[in-house]
């Protein structure tokens, strides 16, 4: 009772003019889904709290390039450090052929100057676009999770659960596990970060925690995405041979900075009188 996933990564190829294919992919659709999103919920957030049009304009500029630069850079310097180091024009692609590589970490990282930015440019209080991205990442991290899956990559360790994946496409699964099923944490993480999104939805909307009580979202939402993100990577494959020696992998320890100031914010914002609006 296992799953052959066997999907073609590629939706469709475009013939090119010039000669050639431009592939397509479900993973790069995956990012591009989830940016959207962000920008749509974004435009609402706007209106809904009377704030000038030009503040859901810029946030698209600053949460694209933030999040996209953010993640490249934590895949390169997390993961593969000493290469690229010896490679920096590798890091976006020149000489390459292409990039391959982002970390959600790094994104984090990324997006979290940008919001930095963005705030200061539209003289927005930081932690009011902090609550605001996290029902964002909810649901964004999820899309880029599906991404994953259909690429057949960032899989799990062996398992004799019915849901178990065999992932065919994947060198990596030929080479370590196969005839075995390995466990889906593309899915397990896509349906976590979904839970989080629906509980930031909850907070935003019927509790207004948004502006009653700034930084508990924030807070939530960086327990609900990297707890679980934790957790998970206890029985997810390691992306880098160096992992194997480590009692905590690269995704465990990165994760743990984000939980603690998660702790951090949902406690401080729970002390704080609540605003009156």
């Amino acid at each position: 009772m296992t799953v052959n996933w066997d999907v073609d990564p590629v939706l469709v190829n475009i013939p090119l003019p010039v000669g050639g294919d431009l592939p397509i992919r479900y993973y790069s659709l995956s990012w591009l889904a989830a940016i959207l999103i962000g920008w749509w919920y974004f435009i609402r957030f706007v209106k809904r709290e009377g704030l000038p049009p030009k503040v859901s304009d810029s946030i698209f500029f600053y949460g694209f390039f933030s999040t996209i630069i953010g993640a490249r850079l934590g895949h390169c310097f997390f993961y593969e450090r000493a290469y690229y180091l010896a490679h920096p024009l590798e890091i976006f692609g020149i000489g390459s052929g292409g990039l391959s590589g982002l970390a959600s970490h790094g994104a984090a990282i990324g997006l979290l100057i940008g919001l930095w930015l963005f705030s200061r440019k539209n003289r927005l209080p930081y932690i009011w676009s902090l609550d605001r991205i996290m029902l964002c990442v909810g649901i964004g991290g999820a899309c880029v999770r599906i991404g994953n899956l259909m690429n057949s990559e960032i899989f799990g360790t062996a398992t004799d659960l019915p849901w178990g994946f065999l992932f065919i496409r994947s060198r990596e699964w030929q080479q370590l596990y196969a005839p075995l099923a390995c466990h889906p944490t593309q899915i397990y993480e896509a349906l976590c970060y979904l839970a989080t999104y629906f509980v930031l939805l909850w907070l935003y909307y019927k509790r207004d925690a948004a502006r009653r009580r700034p930084g508990l979202m924030f807070g939530v939402g960086l327990l609900g995405v990297f707890f679980t993100r934790f957790l998970i990577e206890s029985i997810k494959n390691v992306q880098e041979a160096f992992e194997l020696e480590m009692t905590l992998n690269m995704g465990q320890r990165l994760s743990i900075p984000f939980i603690v100031l998660g702790i951090v914010i949902v406690v401080w914002s729970l002390r704080k009188k609540p605003c009156v609006q």
